[in-house]
């Protein structure tokens, strides 16, 4: 349910009955107990407009709100703030709706869209490093929320799988004599020694790029050794989805090779509209009030990044149909990104109501503050750092003779990767950040074993009941009040998280609700001898809405919960 709408839409109405002809400002999340549940702050901006003081208009306002509702309550404060409580009963209503909802209250969109979501871009004849960590988890986890939300999500992974270095593996590969069964298996030996030998010998360099004339123009031989290097690195990337619980599959595949015949075209359609200048042989796009210009064919007639990025718009906004396509790529891509919307927009390639985003992210960084590499300065693999976390993880497990040597696994499992992930995502997203193990697997602070600790404590409850429960939720005492306004914030968070695709904005959340139910489960007794019936039926239906709520929120994040911690 969208609580913060509910509120609004009754000062909107106060507004009217007051004769004020101008729109609301929304109102605020209150920042402490004691100001209510929510905030209007919007009575002073008015003050200049309809020549009144700040606390007259709020007077006015209050005057003619209802208060018969879903607010019992408003108070004046300071200069013209207006401190608005819930009503308890509503509360408890919707809470228990929510309960009996299998999308806990969170309505679908009434009018859904079509979005692509490309993220991860692994390089192609490499293995994943820890540069892809945030990408991959980042676009998943908005490719997860839109989806859940009602969206039409179409996951997209643009990999490079087209360019010199293919020629150059496929010429060593040759080389070698064989068929790349065995000399592929470890793909980055591979890489660097084919690379070695396109540096030192230049006869073997102009073999390799005539290979990559050979791949693009269709040589059956040529593609025939290409795709094996594509399937065998793919099947890298898979096994890294799989440990890290992502859902991209080979059908989300779409590499530059997929828009290699339409590049002529780009190029063409440019052309014919007047929009390409040649500089130093090469076709440009010159943008106004920007001094480099967008290249979208070299002077040897080469294309770039640009072209396949431009064509690539195209199919997604025309073919697809995507109102909204989001690249999740890390920030020093920006200028790059914001220069191709710009012509994709301009030379109507992708229509004026189509929304282009660039979902731009900072870098994982050590202790130290530089940029995370292994002890000799290499580039760390991300399945060893995720292979690392499952390790670690098990060290946490603090009753390990109570599960079997395969629960212990699959425990460490989920503890480990849920800790990778929700680091990396309980952070802005622009923001560097430091990377942490001690931090990352604390039962403490904002992490996934906090939220999985108190999502196995709620179970543990229901374990103990052994029951069913009966009768409704009601509101008893202040905590229970702010408890039951949160969990009903959920679908205002999730919306907010989609606009902005900004998941810490969910893991913020989900903290703080957390940090809530503990305090409610120290306070307010439930399976306690001496709680009345109606009070546990109350307690123990809003322990199993939090429960919900922590569950749906990591589901969005890719997170599993555990029962027993």
């Amino acid at each position: 349910m969208k609580l913060k709408s509910h509120i609004n839409q009754i000062i909107k109405d106060a507004f009217s009955k007051a004769g004020i002809d101008t729109e609301p400002m929304s109102v605020t999340e209150a920042t402490k107990a004691e100001f209510g549940d929510y905030q209007f702050n919007g009575a002073m901006a008015l003050a200049k407009k309809l020549g009144k003081n700040p606390r007259q208009i709020a007077e006015d306002i209050v005057a003619h709100l209802d208060l018969t509702g879903v607010v019992t309550k408003a108070e004046i404060a300071g200069p013209g703030f207006i401190n608005l409580w819930i009503n308890p009963l509503w509360i408890a209503e919707q809470c228990q709706h929510a309960l009996g909802d299998e999308r806990l209250g969170v309505n679908k969109r009434e009018t859904p869209i079509k979005v692509v979501v490309d993220y991860s871009g692994p390089n192609m004849a490499k293995q994943m490093h820890v540069g892809h960590l945030r990408s991959t988890i980042i676009g998943d986890t908005l490719a997860n929320l839109l989806e859940f939300l009602g969206d039409e999500v179409i996951r997209q992974n643009h990999i490079g799988d087209w360019g010199t270095q293919f020629g150059m593996l496929i010429a060593y590969l040759e080389e070698m004599g064989e068929d790349g069964s065995v000399s592929l298996k470890d793909l980055e030996q591979f890489y660097k020694d084919a690379k070695g030998r396109f540096d030192a010998d230049e006869d073997f360099a102009n073999k390799a790029r005539a290979y990559v004339v050979k791949i693009q123009s269709g040589d059956t031989h040529c593609l025939e050794l290409w795709q094996k290097f594509i399937d065998i690195s793919l099947g890298h990337c898979e096994e890294v989805y799989k440990k890290l619980g992502v859902k991209l599959t080979r059908e989300d595949v779409k590499a530059e090779s997929f828009y290699n015949e339409d590049l002529v075209k780009v190029v063409e359609d440019l052309k014919r509209q007047g929009t390409l200048q040649e500089s130093d042989g090469a076709q440009c796009v010159f943008l106004e009030g920007e001094e480099i210009p967008v290249i979208v064919q070299k002077a040897d007639g080469g294309y770039l990044y640009a072209t396949t990025d431009l064509a690539a718009l195209r199919y997604r906004a025309n073919v697809l149909g995507a109102k909204r396509i989001s690249y999740v790529v890390d920030a020093r891509q920006g200028e790059h990104f914001k220069q191709v919307f710009r012509v994709a927009k301009e030379t109507g390639f992708v229509p004026e109501d189509v929304k282009l985003e660039h979902i731009a992210f900072g870098t994982m960084m050590d202790k130290g503050g530089k940029p995370f590499k292994t002890r000799d300065g290499g580039t760390v693999k991300l399945i060893d750092l995720l292979d690392e976390a499952v390790v670690k993880a098990k060290n946490t497990i603090k009753d390990q003779e109570g599960y079997s040597e395969e629960e212990v696994e699959e425990l460490a499992k989920i503890i480990g990767i849920g800790a990778v992930k929700y680091a990396d995502l309980s952070i802005n997203r622009e923001s560097n950040y430091i990377f942490n193990w001690d931090k990352m697997l604390s039962f403490e602070g904002n992490t996934s074993l906090y939220m999985q600790y108190a999502y196995a404590r709620i179970q543990s409850i229901f374990r103990r009941f052994e029951g069913e429960i009966k009768g409704n939720i009601i509101i008893g005492d202040a905590l229970e009040h702010r408890l039951s306004v949160m969990l009903l914030r959920f679908e205002d968070i999730l919306d907010r998280a989609a606009i902005d695709a900004a998941p810490n904005q969910i893991t913020t959340y989900l903290y703080e609700l957390v940090t809530l139910f503990m305090r409610f489960y120290e306070q307010n007794p439930i399976l306690k001898e001496g709680v009345d019936e109606q009070t546990k039926m109350s307690r123990l239906a809003l322990a199993d809405l939090t429960a919900k709520t922590i569950k749906q929120g990591l589901d969005i994040l890719g997170i599993e919960v555990v029962d027993k911690l």
